[in-house]
């Protein structure tokens, strides 16, 4: 009889679903959703439905590898961890005395979100002088428009918007990236409620629009600030609430209604003057409208001040103030923990310099000071999902690049490595689980043995840190140790937590402390900050406004993977039907291309092959390209990050994915 133990899905999702493992003979037999958990109830994505297809494929990584042939080539023997380590760490000891810690890249992201693994390097490379990564490769830009008008104030409970009359998603494709806010909206909606989304393509959660706005790439602020001169226009602003919650509404009125009139946000966005005005009579006729806020829109060289700007229109609207309006970019759970105790800052000896993940191809081949010599990869996969995939590949490529991968399966950047070692996946050790689309938390125990010789982040860095010769007292602690001390943290987000229920490895909620309603500065929500380079928010060009190729780029994500991670399944890359360029009907037929065909998009940068697919739902100047593909199931030498550049956002050192120009031709 198979036994049933729980878990959480370990990927870079808002959701942090529970889980149900059937464990049958020591292997994960079926996973399905926790009926328990207080947000994901019961259900879980296509991608993590089959999870045990995962977690035994026969493709797994189940023993340490060393290169044999070319980078790249894939070609290794089989090593003994002892073999493996010693090798690693001989080769940093000579690092070290010849060019210093500098000389040494930890390189890692969210292919874990687990507290414990995904932050089990920290203190390895704290203490061994690294040089720092700024992990900025997703949406710090978000969290600076957030924090820039909101300060720390914690955002709202996703299950407000069941008491909302207009939810509008924007720029988010919540059926790929979010199902289960995607879930509630579509209960507000059956409630009564209207469903808007504004986004550059209709995706797949145009099903579930009442009205779907579609906008240029890189024109989403131009649009909020529009409405704003709408609403300020016509007397529709909650003038109430503005001047009693409120900072800086005369100076961002002032501004929008300067530069933001209906004829320039339609040149800026591709809509019709009058569909601005209609918009934002919509939104002003709401009782309580609730916005949620994708990543997507942070993804431009403008994304920070395009997220102010539409957490401004919220504002301007009163959308805070009303029972089951409000916006949402993402929760404010980290503020739940203290990670000193995992990261241990105070283990680096002097300040090091700093590199930001997404100028990776950069530090690879130009860096200085040293070079890099060594790169460390973990809980991600740069060959793949970084930005200018060229220079990536070039940097990775180098022979003099000492590089270790600790993976699960054999990525593009893992056939790179000098020394690959296997990881566990999220089955097969404890951790725990925290979310930053809701307000729970989990800690989740291993409920299989690891495979082959597979192991967890944390061990891994405590074998490494033995071989160095630290005898801190953290490399000898437990990753059990670490997830109680964790949880044992007292502050007032845990008040209402029952302890017994974390005990059990079931979800536990937790909630924002009781404090100022608005915590800013100033104690109000900030219309105007005089503490940024811009104080009042304002239209800003992105990058590729001024790039000269004729189709935006938009590297949006898919419904079958998540970046590169489930690229190791068939059955879902058959789902996703391989990897397409989408065009509207109009650009195809002006470059002689039909759907079906094999089609090369290029720019300054590179090209990258795609099977094309004529859509109806992509706009002209658009070319749409789902999901991250690994080398080995793309149709040609590159995936579409060969095609995104190392620019970096406005504010936060933030990626740029969605911001790059493109042509197409027959392959």
């Amino acid at each position: 009889m198979p036994s049933l133990a729980r878990s959480v899905c370990p990927f870079d999702c808002p959701d942090a679903c529970g889980l149900l493992v059937e464990v049958e003979d020591g292997r994960a037999a079926k996973v399905r959703g926790d009926p328990e958990h207080p947000y994901s109830q019961g259900t879980l994505c296509p991608k993590m439905n089959g999870y045990d297809r995962t977690v035994h494929s026969p493709d797994r990584l189940t023993h340490p590898l060393i290169r044999t042939g070319p980078k790249g080539a894939g070609a290794f023997r089989r090593a003994t961890w002892d073999e493996a380590v010693a090798r690693v760490a001989s080769r940093w000891k000579e690092i070290l005395a010849a060019d210093g810690g500098e000389a040494i890249l930890p390189y890692s992201y969210a292919g874990s979100m687990g507290l414990v693994q995904r932050n089990a390097g920290y203190p390895f490379f704290h203490r061994l002088g690294a040089t720092k990564l700024a992990r900025t490769i997703c949406t710090p830009a978000q969290d600076a428009g957030w924090t820039a008008v909101m300060g720390a104030t914690p955002g709202p409970d996703p299950d407000t918007v069941l008491g909302s009359d207009l939810v509008v998603l924007w720029g988010i494709n919540a059926v790929a990236t979010s199902i289960h806010f995607a879930q509630r909206a579509r209960e507000a909606r059956r409630r009564g409620a209207r469903v808007l989304l504004v986004d550059t393509y209709r995706n797949d959660t145009a099903a579930l629009a009442d009205e779907v706005i579609l906008v240029r790439p890189g024109s989403d602020g131009m649009l909020a600030l529009g409405l704003v001169h709408v609403l300020a226009r016509e007397g529709l602003a909650d003038e109430a609430f503005l001047a009693s919650e409120t900072a800086g509404w005369p100076e961002l009125k002032a501004v929008a209604l300067a530069e933001c009139p209906p004829d320039a946000v339609a040149a800026a966005t591709g809509l019709a003057p009058e569909a601005i005005v209609a918009l934002a009579r919509t939104l002003a006729r709401a009782r309580a409208p609730f916005f949620r806020i994708g990543g997507g829109p942070s993804r431009y060289g403008n994304g920070a001040m395009t997220v102010r700007s539409v957490v401004a229109l919220a504002a301007v609207l009163g959308a805070f103030g009303r029972e089951g309006g409000g916006c949402l970019t993402s929760a404010a759970s980290s503020q739940a923990f203290d990670l000193s105790p995992v990261r241990r800052e105070d283990l680096l000896a002097r300040p090091v310099r700093e590199v930001n993940m997404n100028r990776l191809g950069w530090a690879l081949n130009e860096l200085r000071d040293p070079p890099i010599r060594s790169m460390y990869v973990w809980c991600s996969n740069p060959a793949a999902v970084a930005p200018d995939q060229n220079a990536v590949l070039r940097g990775l490529s180098r022979e003099d690049l000492f590089l270790v991968v600790h993976e699960r399966f054999l990525t593009d950047t893992a056939r790179h490595a000098d020394v690959v070692l296997p990881a566990t996946t999220s089955l097969e050790h404890l951790d725990v689980y925290r979310s930053y689309g809701h307000y729970t938390v989990q800690r989740a125990a291993a409920v299989i043995p690891p495979l082959g010789e597979a192991k967890p982040n944390w061990e891994v860095f405590q074998l490494l840190a033995a071989a160095m010769g630290f005898d801190e007292p953290v490399f000898r602690t437990s990753a059990a140790e670490m997830a109680d001390q964790l949880l044992a943290q007292r502050s007032a987000w845990w008040d209402a937590v029952d302890r017994s229920r974390l005990a059990e490895g079931k979800a536990v909620r937790i909630a924002p402390p009781p404090g100022p309603r608005w915590r800013t500065a100033s104690g109000r929500i900030e219309l105007v900050n005089p503490a940024l380079r811009e104080p009042v928010p304002r239209p800003l060009p992105a990058h590729a406004d001024r790039d000269p190729l004729p189709l935006r780029l938009v590297t949006a994500p898919a419904l079958y993977t998540l970046n590169s991670t489930f690229q190791e399944r068939p059955e879902l890359r058959a789902k996703a039907g391989g990897m397409q360029l989408q065009l509207a009907p109009s650009e195809a037929a002006a470059r002689g291309l039909s759907d079906g065909q094999r089609v090369v998009a290029f720019n300054g940068l590179g090209e990258a092959a795609f099977v094309l697919r004529v859509a109806e739902g992509v706009p002209a100047g658009v070319a749409v390209a789902e999901g991250v593909f690994w080398l080995a199931h793309a149709p040609g030498a590159r995936n579409v990050n060969a095609l995104t550049s190392q620019r970096l956002t406005d504010e936060a050192g933030g990626s740029t994915f969605y911001d790059n120009r493109v042509d197409v031709r027959a392959a």
